[in-house]
């Protein structure tokens, strides 16, 4: 029990659009640099296309298109964090991924209501790290597709 609590509280920390974001490190299979992203056609705006990882060919998501944030150029800095959600591989395109930090519960708080909507969905939680604010992520409602959103709100 005291490895499953251990691992709940460490994450892996990624940047987008200069906000620091985080995942359960124990949803997280691996984190690479952009080397090569395949487009696929008449694939959502957040799809970016795919990669091949480890031998495998997955989807890679925009953070950026998804939070909508205006799209840059991959550097050295980009990471490619490949997270592990309801049975299948994603990897999430982020600015720059290199930390894994620990956060005690005590710093991590449930999101605001006024960030309902589909911006709140994405939120899991939101842990105060010094100065530093770290908005946790509901991987689930991340990698949700455009036609799987469009159905939610549609009902």
């Amino acid at each position: 029990m005291k490895n499953e609590q251990s691992a709940a509280d460490t994450y892996v920390l990624f940047e987008i659009a200069g906000t620091t974001y985080g995942v359960p490190s124990g949803d997280v299979a691996q984190i690479e640099m952009i080397e090569h992203i395949t487009p696929v056609p008449n694939a959502p705006e957040t799809v970016e296309g795919v990669v091949f990882s480890r031998g495998q060919v997955i989807p890679a998501i925009s953070l950026r298109a998804r939070f909508g944030f205006p799209k840059i150029e991959h550097d050295v800095r980009s990471r490619l964090v490949v997270v592990r959600v309801a049975g299948r591989n994603i990897a999430l395109i982020a600015d720059a991924a290199r930390e894994f930090r620990r956060i005690p519960a005590e710093a991590i708080n449930p999101p605001s209501e006024a960030l309902s909507g589909t911006t709140g969905k994405y939120l899991e939680a939101i842990a105060a790290d010094g100065d530093r604010l770290i908005l946790l992520l509901n991987l689930a409602e991340v990698v949700k597709t455009a036609d799987e959103i469009k159905t939610e709100t549609e009902v």
